[in-house]
Protein backbone atom coordinates (compact mmCIF):
# COMPACT_ATOMS: atom_id res chain seq x y z
CA UNK A 1 0.00 0.00 0.00
CA UNK A 2 1.69 3.58 -1.21
CA UNK A 3 0.58 6.62 0.56
CA UNK A 4 -1.91 8.94 -0.59
CA UNK A 5 -0.58 12.27 1.21
CA UNK A 6 2.18 14.26 -0.10
CA UNK A 7 5.55 13.87 1.67
CA UNK A 8 6.48 16.74 3.99
CA UNK A 9 8.50 19.67 3.12
CA UNK A 10 11.30 18.09 5.27
CA UNK A 11 11.06 14.86 3.07
CA UNK A 12 13.39 16.23 0.37
CA UNK A 13 15.28 19.12 -0.79
CA UNK A 14 13.69 21.99 -2.14
CA UNK A 15 15.16 21.67 -5.19
CA UNK A 16 12.58 19.26 -6.00
CA UNK A 17 9.20 20.88 -4.97
CA UNK A 18 8.88 21.83 -8.52
CA UNK A 19 8.31 17.91 -8.93
CA UNK A 20 6.07 17.38 -6.33
CA UNK A 21 3.81 19.81 -7.18
CA UNK A 22 3.46 18.55 -10.23
CA UNK A 23 1.68 15.06 -8.29
CA UNK A 24 -1.91 15.18 -7.42
CA UNK A 25 -3.11 13.42 -4.16
CA UNK A 26 -3.75 10.07 -5.73
CA UNK A 27 -1.96 7.01 -4.31
CA UNK A 28 1.47 7.25 -5.37
CA UNK A 29 1.84 3.81 -7.20
CA UNK A 30 -1.47 4.88 -9.09
CA UNK A 31 0.45 7.60 -10.30
CA UNK A 32 2.86 6.41 -11.66
CA UNK A 33 0.90 3.45 -12.97
CA UNK A 34 -1.09 5.60 -15.03
CA UNK A 35 2.10 8.29 -15.88
CA UNK A 36 3.79 5.96 -17.53
CA UNK A 37 1.11 4.67 -19.83
CA UNK A 38 0.62 8.70 -20.59
CA UNK A 39 3.92 9.35 -21.69
CA UNK A 40 4.00 6.09 -23.46
CA UNK A 41 0.78 7.13 -25.73
CA UNK A 42 2.68 10.24 -26.16
CA UNK A 43 5.97 8.93 -27.40
CA UNK A 44 4.13 6.11 -29.48
CA UNK A 45 2.83 8.93 -32.17
CA UNK A 46 6.47 9.85 -33.40
CA UNK A 47 8.47 8.93 -35.55
CA UNK A 48 12.74 8.41 -34.93
CA UNK A 49 13.26 11.47 -36.83
CA UNK A 50 11.38 13.66 -34.92
CA UNK A 51 12.70 12.27 -31.69
CA UNK A 52 16.62 13.44 -33.03
CA UNK A 53 15.15 16.95 -32.80
CA UNK A 54 16.52 19.35 -30.33
CA UNK A 55 14.59 22.65 -29.88
CA UNK A 56 17.62 24.84 -29.43
CA UNK A 57 21.43 24.87 -29.82
CA UNK A 58 22.75 22.98 -27.28
CA UNK A 59 20.04 21.47 -26.18
CA UNK A 60 19.36 17.43 -25.55
CA UNK A 61 17.35 15.97 -28.43
CA UNK A 62 13.83 14.46 -27.93
CA UNK A 63 15.84 11.35 -27.53
CA UNK A 64 18.23 12.28 -25.02
CA UNK A 65 15.38 13.40 -23.20
CA UNK A 66 14.03 10.28 -22.82
CA UNK A 67 17.59 8.58 -21.88
CA UNK A 68 17.88 11.39 -19.03
CA UNK A 69 14.13 10.44 -17.93
CA UNK A 70 15.29 6.93 -17.47
CA UNK A 71 18.70 7.59 -15.77
CA UNK A 72 17.29 9.68 -13.70
CA UNK A 73 14.25 7.08 -12.31
CA UNK A 74 17.07 4.32 -12.11
CA UNK A 75 19.01 7.06 -9.81
CA UNK A 76 16.22 7.84 -7.97
CA UNK A 77 14.41 4.13 -7.47
CA UNK A 78 17.98 2.74 -6.32
CA UNK A 79 17.80 5.85 -3.93
CA UNK A 80 14.40 4.82 -2.60
CA UNK A 81 15.89 0.93 -2.26
CA UNK A 82 18.90 2.22 -0.45
CA UNK A 83 16.31 3.84 1.98
CA UNK A 84 13.60 1.37 2.37
CA UNK A 85 15.98 -1.18 3.16
CA UNK A 86 17.23 0.96 6.43
CA UNK A 87 20.80 2.07 4.97
CA UNK A 88 20.63 5.87 6.13
CA UNK A 89 24.26 5.70 7.77
CA UNK A 90 25.67 5.66 3.90
CA UNK A 91 25.58 9.04 1.93
CA UNK A 92 25.10 8.79 -1.64
CA UNK A 93 26.58 10.87 -4.35
CA UNK A 94 24.86 13.19 -6.13
CA UNK A 95 25.08 12.23 -10.19
CA UNK A 96 25.96 14.74 -13.00
CA UNK A 97 22.74 14.48 -15.36
CA UNK A 98 24.90 16.59 -17.91
CA UNK A 99 27.50 14.18 -18.59
CA UNK A 100 25.14 10.93 -18.41
CA UNK A 101 23.42 12.39 -21.11
CA UNK A 102 26.98 12.99 -22.95
CA UNK A 103 27.91 9.76 -22.74
CA UNK A 104 24.76 7.77 -23.13
CA UNK A 105 24.77 7.86 -27.26
CA UNK A 106 20.78 7.37 -27.51
CA UNK A 107 21.11 8.26 -31.45
CA UNK A 108 21.28 5.00 -32.57
CA UNK A 109 18.17 4.05 -30.01
CA UNK A 110 14.74 4.08 -31.86
CA UNK A 111 11.99 5.63 -30.31
CA UNK A 112 9.97 2.31 -29.37
CA UNK A 113 13.16 1.29 -27.34
CA UNK A 114 13.33 4.03 -25.74
CA UNK A 115 9.91 3.57 -24.63
CA UNK A 116 10.52 0.30 -23.78
CA UNK A 117 13.13 1.16 -21.53
CA UNK A 118 11.14 3.99 -19.90
CA UNK A 119 8.43 1.16 -19.22
CA UNK A 120 11.18 -1.88 -18.05
CA UNK A 121 12.31 1.04 -15.12
CA UNK A 122 9.13 1.83 -14.36
CA UNK A 123 7.79 -1.62 -14.08
CA UNK A 124 11.05 -2.14 -11.76
CA UNK A 125 10.24 1.02 -9.64
CA UNK A 126 6.89 -0.45 -9.06
CA UNK A 127 7.74 -3.92 -8.38
CA UNK A 128 10.18 -2.25 -5.28
CA UNK A 129 7.43 0.04 -4.52
CA UNK A 130 4.37 -2.54 -4.20
CA UNK A 131 6.45 -4.46 -1.71
CA UNK A 132 7.43 -1.80 0.96
CA UNK A 133 5.95 -2.42 4.36
CA UNK A 134 3.68 0.76 5.76
CA UNK A 135 6.99 1.99 7.86
CA UNK A 136 9.43 1.92 4.88
CA UNK A 137 7.77 4.54 3.09
CA UNK A 138 9.17 7.03 6.43
CA UNK A 139 12.42 5.88 6.12
CA UNK A 140 15.58 8.16 5.10
CA UNK A 141 18.24 7.95 3.20
CA UNK A 142 21.25 10.93 2.55
CA UNK A 143 21.73 11.73 -1.06
CA UNK A 144 23.63 14.51 -2.46
CA UNK A 145 23.96 16.22 0.81
CA UNK A 146 19.97 15.76 1.45
CA UNK A 147 18.03 13.57 3.42
CA UNK A 148 15.04 11.95 1.46
CA UNK A 149 12.01 9.70 2.85
CA UNK A 150 11.23 6.69 0.01
CA UNK A 151 7.06 8.63 -0.11
CA UNK A 152 9.45 11.64 -1.17
CA UNK A 153 11.60 9.80 -3.65
CA UNK A 154 8.25 8.03 -5.28
CA UNK A 155 6.78 11.82 -5.89
CA UNK A 156 10.07 12.59 -6.83
CA UNK A 157 10.49 10.23 -9.89
CA UNK A 158 6.16 10.56 -10.97
CA UNK A 159 7.13 14.54 -10.54
CA UNK A 160 10.21 14.73 -12.81
CA UNK A 161 8.18 12.54 -15.44
CA UNK A 162 5.47 14.94 -15.74
CA UNK A 163 7.82 17.97 -16.08
CA UNK A 164 9.70 16.37 -18.53
CA UNK A 165 6.51 15.26 -20.59
CA UNK A 166 5.35 18.91 -20.52
CA UNK A 167 8.96 20.23 -21.83
CA UNK A 168 8.14 17.43 -24.32
CA UNK A 169 5.29 18.95 -25.31
CA UNK A 170 5.65 22.79 -25.16
CA UNK A 171 9.23 22.36 -26.71
CA UNK A 172 9.66 19.92 -28.76
CA UNK A 173 5.82 18.87 -30.07
CA UNK A 174 4.47 22.58 -29.99
CA UNK A 175 4.56 24.35 -33.47
CA UNK A 176 8.14 23.58 -33.86
CA UNK A 177 8.66 23.29 -37.43
CA UNK A 178 11.65 20.98 -37.29
CA UNK A 179 9.96 18.35 -35.77
CA UNK A 180 6.34 18.76 -36.79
Amino acid sequence: MSPASRPAPSDYSPFYETYVALVDTAPILETLEKNIGETRALLSTLIDAQAAFAYAPNKWTLKQVIGHMIDTERVFAYRALRAARGDHQTALAGYDDEAWAATWNVAHLSIDALSDGLQVVRNNTLHLLRHLEPGDWQRRVTANGTEFTVQALGFIIAGHELHHRQIVQERYLSGHAGIL
